[in-house]
């Protein structure tokens, strides 16, 4: 079972465990057996382009979190290996920003929750989007990865939010992001929180105990991890990684019980498949 995660939040986001502050994070990867983490909380814009409340820290929170984690770092040393890092979206124009982030961290992972198209910026998850959007999509992962921005690529079938059918310009983003992947040699992430949002957390995000079964039954309400999307992924030479993603305390806890669902989803046949790498 994988040891490592790369893909924490913090309080400071807006949207995750208000309670819960970074080293209560790092006990809890411990208690669980990790071996190596990051922080990549939501980046602080620099320039606003994202005016959606409770998504991000503010840039004047940039250099406690980095501290924080640095604090961290030191104190955790010889029991469990920790970075930092940022989760981000690409733009064009917030690139040179976007480099000089990556110089002052360890890890940047890119989450693209929104892009541009036609000038128009359109967020997964709030807009209907349409299949020029959808490569659109594809595109800005596409140049952040030729640009060598992220160290991977989290939740690439994200913009599966909403649809109900995989289809042909579906199938032509999969095949851009992993062409991308391959050539630039940058590992994908398979999220696991979808799946823990619509099975173990309840609507008042309050951890239920129904049993796997139960959890099992909810999995048609899962978007993303996308099973077409990974048979896509086994034609590339890629590496995957499993990102929790964490927001919540449970999430880290239930780690091996929502890889398990992720390769239900996915199924045993691709799973056996892909290249999983321990980077």
């Amino acid at each position: 079972m994988q040891k490592f995660n790369y893909h924490s939040h913090t309080y400071r986001c807006g949207h995750a465990q208000f309670d819960m502050m970074d080293e209560e994070y790092v006990e809890e990867y411990i208690k669980m057996g990790f071996e190596k983490i990051a922080f990549t909380d939501h980046c602080p814009e620099e320039v606003i382009r994202d005016f959606r409340p409770g998504v991000r820290m503010d840039y004047s929170q940039k250099s406690e979190y980095i501290h924080s984690i640095e604090k961290l770092k030191e104190k955790y040393k010889g029991k469990i290996k920790i970075e930092t890092g940022f989760e981000v979206e690409y733009l064009e124009d917030d690139e040179d920003y976007l480099l000089r982030l990556k110089s002052e961290c360890d890890k940047i992972i890119l989450g693209q929750h929104f892009f541009l198209n036609k000038d128009k910026l359109r967020f997964i998850g709030s807009d209907v989007l349409t299949d020029e959007d959808i490569i659109s999509y594809a595109k800005h992962i596409e140049t952040a990865m030729k640009i060598h921005l992220p160290d991977i690529v989290a939740h690439p079938d994200m913009y599966m939010v909403g649809k109900k059918v995989f289809g042909n310009a579906e199938s032509k983003v999969a095949n851009i992001i992993c062409k991308s992947a391959q050539t630039y040699n940058i590992p994908l992430e398979i999220n696991i929180s979808n799946i823990f949002y619509n099975t173990y957390l309840d609507k008042n995000k309050v951890l239920n105990n129904d049993p796997i079964e139960v959890q099992r039954q909810r999995l048609k309400n899962v978007f993303y991890p996308c099973k077409e999307f990974w048979e896509i992924a086994t034609k590339y030479d890629i590496k995957v990684v499993y990102g929790i993603d964490a927001h919540f305390r449970g999430q880290i806890m239930l780690f091996n019980e929502l890889v398990l669902l992720a390769n239900e989803i996915i199924g045993k046949e691709v799973i056996e498949k892909l290249n999983f790498t321990q980077m």
